[in-house]
């Protein structure tokens, strides 16, 4: 056996006629004889911030003790199998969304400061001003590492002109994202476009040449069989695994874009409001971006995802769980049972794709442990409670393993009125990014590791 000091590099490609692949995270890219050779190659740090608007019903979410063993109330029920997994954090703050002399408006400035913590100036016009956002710091720190700075994804259309709320531009409440305090960055909402983003030829977003692609009738993979038949003979059977299971849910998730694709086509809609590629329910969208999310991550081709469930303010209706009323409807529910429960129920509803996209970290490998052990990811909205549009006490759950050194299983009260950014300026502290202030923080949060 020849022994050299040779490995795969980790932004290796297979590549074909068009098409190109990044290789997932392969113990052969360690270096022989040397120490990393003696483990599975050394992981890096994910960031994922994942948001819900018009808040969450108190009463239905928060643990009414604080500390281990706490009891998972209904709407966070769907994460209870990752109890050790994830901290809830309360009486964290987002100061700056509260009105501050602005009026109305509070939709929009809760998109506008979630990851921020800047208040955004009010205006319908182009001369929008907010802050860089958390994700965006990572980005620049982390983009020299991977192809994309970052990932926006979302599942509602973006549009970021005209007016949205109380004299608010759309801007601040359709994207939680900011490269600097005047330039948001838009989210994507179809699959296909991030699926081509990753997996195209990179050379055109153009539309024709997209069309032209989704004509053809074979997956991008039959362009690198060949290239995967010479690389197999010389990886472990852990990597050949690893490499099958990656190629399989390209596979899969190629195929639901398609079906999604075919049922659009059938479809007698506004093409404006039903494009094709986007699945016909939340829960079925919602699971494809999770699982896009996942592949992003285990390709090194982002370490930073911001995910948008909703925008801020969504009037979506949820008929899959037999919710005929708008969201932002029933959130204004005036103490009334009835739309309280409907909108616990929405609550709950977004948790689950939250908890599917746990899961499929949970059990997708990366080095030494999986991805959920090497992901850091906060959920949750800049608003409590949709009935008096509060910014204080947000529903925050942050989701982490051992290489984020989160002791999971608890339930930490802060002090009220702790800046949600202290915690956000934590979680890039932890991924390597140095920032030592964000929008209004005073610090860092503290017991993440340990009580």
């Amino acid at each position: 056996m020849i022994i050299t000091k040779k490995s795969l590099e980790r932004r290796s490609f297979l590549r074909g006629i068009g098409a190109a692949l990044a290789l997932p995270l392969l113990d052969s890219m360690s270096p022989a004889l040397t120490a990393a050779a003696l483990s599975p190659a050394k992981p890096v740090m994910r960031l994922g911030f994942c948001y819900v608007p018009n808040g969450i019903i108190p009463k239905d979410w928060l643990p009414k003790t604080v500390g281990a063993n706490f009891e998972f109330m209904p709407t966070m029920k769907p994460l209870e199998p990752f109890r050790d997994k994830l901290v809830v954090l309360s009486n964290l703050a987002q100061i700056n969304g509260r009105a501050l002399g602005d009026g109305a408006g509070d939709h929009a400035r809760a998109g506008a400061t979630w990851l921020t913590g800047v208040h955004p100036k009010k205006t319908e016009g182009s001369d929008i001003h907010a802050g860089i956002s958390a994700d965006q710091i990572a980005a620049r720190a982390l983009a020299k590492d991977t192809q994309f700075g970052s990932l926006e994804i979302g599942l509602e259309e973006n549009y970021l002109a005209g007016g949205c709320d109380s004299g608010y531009s759309c801007a601040y409440t359709n994207t939680l994202s900011w490269r600097g305090p005047t330039t948001p960055n838009p989210v994507e909402i179809s699959p296909r476009a991030i699926f081509e983003r990753m997996f195209g030829d990179g050379e055109t977003t153009d539309p024709k040449a997209r069309l032209q692609r989704m004509a053809q009738d074979r997956s991008i993979l039959d362009f690198v069989t060949a290239d995967v038949a010479r690389l197999s003979p010389s990886l472990g059977n852990r990597d050949k695994g690893k490499l099958d299971e990656y190629l399989e849910s390209i596979r899969d998730i190629e195929r639901r874009i398609q079906k999604a694709e075919q049922q659009s086509a059938t479809m007698k809609l506004p093409v404006m409001e039903r494009p094709g590629g986007i699945p016909e329910t939340f829960e079925e969208h919602a699971k494809l971006m999770a699982d896009l999310m996942v592949i992003a991550y285990q390709t090194d081709m982002t370490r930073v995802v911001t995910f948008m469930m909703a925008r801020e303010g969504s009037n979506r209706s949820y008929r899959e769980i037999g919710i005929s009323d708008g969201h932002h409807s029933v959130t204004h529910h005036q103490n009334d049972p009835d739309k309280i429960a409907k909108t616990q129920k929405i609550n709950e509803h977004h948790v689950r794709s939250l908890a599917y996209l746990t899961k499929r970290l949970h059990e997708t490998q990366d080095g030494d442990g999986t991805l959920l052990d090497h992901t850091m990811i906060v959920y949750g909205s800049s608003i409590r409670d949709g009935n008096v549009h509060d910014h204080h006490d947000l529903p925050l759950v942050l989701i982490g393993g051992q290489g984020a050194k989160i002791k999971g299983g608890r339930h930490i009260q802060y002090k009220p009125e702790t800046p949600m950014t202290n915690l956000l300026v934590t979680m890039l502290d932890r991924a390597g990014v140095p920032a030592d202030t964000l929008g209004d923080s005073t610090g860092k949060v503290d017991q993440l590791s340990e009580v």
